[in-house]
């Protein structure tokens, strides 16, 4: 129920406010600390009594020296994780108290340390007051721009585009032999066509047969695409993607792997879905969003996004810099060929660095945002790059002419991506990398906007020339080729992935269609592994290699068995399951389908070491998925029992014995839209928040927040939108007529007792004929909670829930268990057992 995020406003700043400081306040009292900065925006939302969702950005700052001060990406991406997270955790625990115990949902974000928070006018002045509040921020959303878009192509790209060609990519790969091999860049976006012919080869979740695992390489946090799968809504997103690493002459490092996060939702990106994003970014996590793995962070990131002239998102470039992430932003469209200060936040803060656009004939396009940056007064842009009527990629299979900063800045990434390829010493180092582009730019004379001849606010350093930073970058590396083959029959293999690893951190290689690998390494010993499926994983330990050495070195892998792999699939009571997905996430072979009887085989698995996973199919219910790991040896029997479905929080649930609770105590609760607010006899914890308090609604909801009236439309769980922590018992449009009844009841003895709300004959009012009869069931020594439900006509899929939410949703809206949305599968004389993690039964 945690999270962070980053507001954009056009306010005033100042230089030394790390966020930016909004409107002026007073002069605090000598003696008193000062008050913190609200956003105006913020303000005005709260002004006539309404709440607003607004961001409480702490005081304190995470200590990132540790990360910079680490060699090698992975351990310094895990150090600044750590220091993040701690910091986060610690300077915010006096806050998430307080509003806790005022009822007041929030999410935490650590990577800029800040808190999610919807409110009135009397809660942001009691958080304005907090001395480790610095200020508070208005929620924004920033459009996904772009000057002029041709016509969808379906021909083929042409080799190679004229912006790969302008900024000397080209010339790169037939002098250097390099196209970005064994560095990973990221998106920040609309999200990617995954599968896009030009791109799918080198995504990080393709494992080869037309099989993919999104875990690590792929995150959505908006929402926008079905079943964990990329997609890209917009466009935008699989055009700047293709724009760095797409084959066929559109991309500048189509050797380089990319994974992408999906921060815009569809023609905006919303400061929660970018600061997640950003969080992602340098801690990769599953397909859930658990388990991070900084290790997984990427080596560079593009973000073709921005607006305003004030951001926090600059502590994520810093934390990402800290990391030796090496971030590009656009500096925005809002140019207009002359005016200056006209570059958007966050391309336009000092610690970004900021992208320009120019056209074929080298002329500085007329959208291009000049600088100095109305943010801090830095030069902006830093640099600039190709970026009217640029080929891309485009869903849909196609291609797309495109123009805007957002079209330059990719070319800046697939440059890094070069440059840290051809020279492994720069990875990680963003200042000595900063340098080199700036150093071998093309200069432009055009001051009018101030500055020098070589670095003005019209161009920044230049043109980018990645063929000049590369020749001149440290020639340290070695190179380290080979063919990679089956040791039986000669035959090269596609697909292998080769790993050198040193103390410093690794590189990663796949083999292309000819069995060829290619790895650039600093000077140094490694152990080289080299791993794909069917084959026996080989590992050599100190492989040495010298400054400037170029290394022949083949492999041949042994083939190894296959095995039948077969089993039974179990749902969380213990039956056999039909239409569960069961599949090898690590592993490129197809999945199947459980049949009638549970059952599921796969005929030939190769030997090794794997994760099966079986997912159950709609209606979900309270089948959560089996992930378990196998080894498969020979013949392998398997007997997948799905584990009982569980939320981020670990609240989970299970069919439980029906044993109905007769309500008591009539509530003086009647008619449509109402609700009625109650003591509760003992503390009920939710979402580790305990209550005394609730409020009983004529919908079928326990409302933990606020009565929270006009909940009459359900919806899918969770959902950003009121009403937040919520118990859905029966959520639907109901009333409250003679006929019905709300009571509650109470049994047992102290530290035994139960407590139930019962809705008798509730009437819907879609079809006041037919009524619902349901409980919730609150345990004050387990803290479940039962929810039971009764005279459900048989055949009626109305009362069965076919229009109903029924599960629980955390405070801020972001975590939520749900049993079933707009599903008949609520059974008559039925009971769902929903139980927090803390409890073991």
């Amino acid at each position: 129920m945690h999270r962070r995020s980053t507001v954009w406003a056009a306010v005033a700043v100042t230089a030394a406010a790390l966020l930016g400081a909004p409107a002026a306040t007073a002069a605090p009292t000598p003696g008193q600390p000062a008050a913190a900065q609200v956003d105006p925006g913020v303000t005005a939302a709260v002004g006539s009594g309404r709440d607003a969702t607004f961001f409480v950005v702490l005081a304190d700052r995470a200590d990132l020296s540790s990360a910079r001060q680490e060699r090698g990406h992975e351990k310094k991406a895990a150090a600044a994780f750590a220091s993040l997270r701690a910091g986060a955790a610690r300077s915010q625990s006096s806050l998430t108290r307080y509003l806790d115990k005022a009822n007041v949902g929030y999410e935490s974000y650590w990577i800029a340390n800040a808190v999610k928070v919807t409110g009135d006018k009397a809660l942001v002045a009691k958080l304005a007051a907090r001395p480790d509040v610095a200020s508070i921020r208005q929620e924004r959303h920033y459009a996904l721009d772009t000057e002029a878009q041709g016509a969808v192509t379906a021909e083929d790209a042409v080799t190679p585009e004229w912006g790969v060609k302008d900024i000397k990519a080209d010339q790169v790969w037939e002098r250097y032999g390099n196209r970005g091999e064994g560095i990973v860049v990221a998106n920040i976006d609309s999200g990617v066509q995954y599968d896009h012919p030009a791109l799918k080869g080198n995504y990080r979740g393709n494992l080869g047969d037309g099989t993919f695992s999104h875990d690590y390489n792929w995150y959505d946090p908006t929402g926008q695409c079905a079943g964990g799968t990329p997609c890209d809504n917009n466009g935008h997103g699989t055009h700047t993607m293709g724009t760095i690493a797409g084959s066929g002459g559109v991309g500048v490092a189509p050797g380089t792997t990319w994974i992408a996060a999906k921060g815009c939702e569809a023609r905006s990106c919303s400061d929660s879905s970018l600061l997640k994003s950003g969080q992602w970014i340098l801690a990769p996590t599953d397909h859930n969003g658990e388990n991070p793995r900084p290790d997984l962070a990427p080596d560079i990131v593009n973000n073709s996004w921005g607006g305003g002239n004030t951001t926090f998102y600059q502590d994520i470039i810093e934390s990402w810099n800290a990391a030796g992430i090496f971030e590009a932003f656009a500096a925005g469209n809002d140019g207009n060929g002359t005016t200056c200060s006209t570059t958007k936040a966050p391309g336009a803060q000092a610690p970004a660095y900021g992208v320009g656009a120019y056209d074929v004939n080298g002329k500085i396009a007329g959208f291009s945002g000049f600088g100095p940056s109305l943010v801090d007064g830095s030069m902006k842009p830093n640099i600039s790059a190709p970026g009217v009527d640029v080929r891309s990629t485009w869903p849909g299979n196609s291609y797309r002419a495109i123009s805007g900063t957002s079209m330059a800045t990719p070319h800046v990434a697939g440059a890094v991506a070069l440059l840290w390829s051809s020279a492994p010493s720069l990875i990680g180092d963003i200042d000595a990398t900063r340098a080199a582009l700036n150093a071998t730019a093309r200069d432009v004379d055009d001051t009018h906007c101030g500055g020098t001849a070589d670095a003005n606010n019209v161009w920044g350093e230049g043109k980018l020339d990645i063929l000049a930073a590369v020749d001149r970058a440290p020639h340290t590396a070695a190179t380290v080729t080979g063919t990679v083959t089956d040791r039986a029959t000669g035959a090269p293999l596609a697909g292998v992935t080769l790993t050198a690893r040193a103390e410093d951190g690794r590189r990663s290689v796949t083999t292309d269609a000819s069995g060829a690998y290619r790895l650039t390494l600093a000077a140094g010993t490694y152990t080289l592994t080299a791993t794909g499926y069917g084959y026996r994983a080989a590992t050599e330990e100190n492989l040495t290699v010298t400054t400037g050495q170029a290394l022949d070195h083949d492999l041949a892998l042994d083939a190894v068995p296959a095995h039948a792999v077969s089993g039974t699939v179990l749902d969380v009571t213990g039956t056999p399951l039909k239409g569960a997905t069961v599949r090898f996430t690590d592993a490129p072979l197809d999945p199947v389908v459980t049949d009638a009887a549970g059952t599921f085989r796969f005929p030939a698995v190769a030997e090794g070491a794997f994760t099966l996973t079986a997912t159950p199919a709609a209606p979900v219910l309270c089948n959560g998925t089996h992930t378990a790991a196998l080894t498969v040896d020979g013949a392998e029997s398997v007997t997948a029992a799905l584990p009982a479905r569980s939320d981020a929080a670990g609240n989970s649930c299970r069919p439980a014995a029906y044993a109905w609770v007769d309500g008591k105590t009539k509530l003086a609760l009647s008619g449509d839209e109402n609700a009625k607010s109650i003591d509760l006899p003992f503390p009920v914890s939710f979402y580790g928040v305990p209550y005394s308090r609730a409020s009983v609604t004529t919908n079928g909801l326990v409302n933990f927040l606020a009565p929270r009236l006009g909940d009459y439309a359900n919806t899918a769980l969770p959902s950003p939108g009121q009403p937040n922590g919520i118990l859905a018992v029966y959520w639907d449009d109901l009333t409250l007529d003679a006929k019905s009844a709300v009571r509650t009841a109470t049994t047992g003895t102290a530290g035994q007792r139960t407590f139930a709300i019962v809705w008798e004959n509730a009437a819907f009012a879609a079809d006041p004929g037919r009524r619902v009869t349901f409980e919730a069931v609150f345990e004050e020594a387990t803290g479940a909670v039962v929810l039971q439900y009764q005279a459900i006509g048989a055949g009626s899929a109305l009362e069965a829930g076919g229009k109903a939410t029924v599960g629980v949703e955390n405070q801020a809206g972001t975590d939520a268990l749900p049993f079933s949305f707009n599903e008949p599968v609520i059974a008559d004389r039925s009971a769902i057992r929903i139980t927090p993690k803390a409890v073991v039964r």
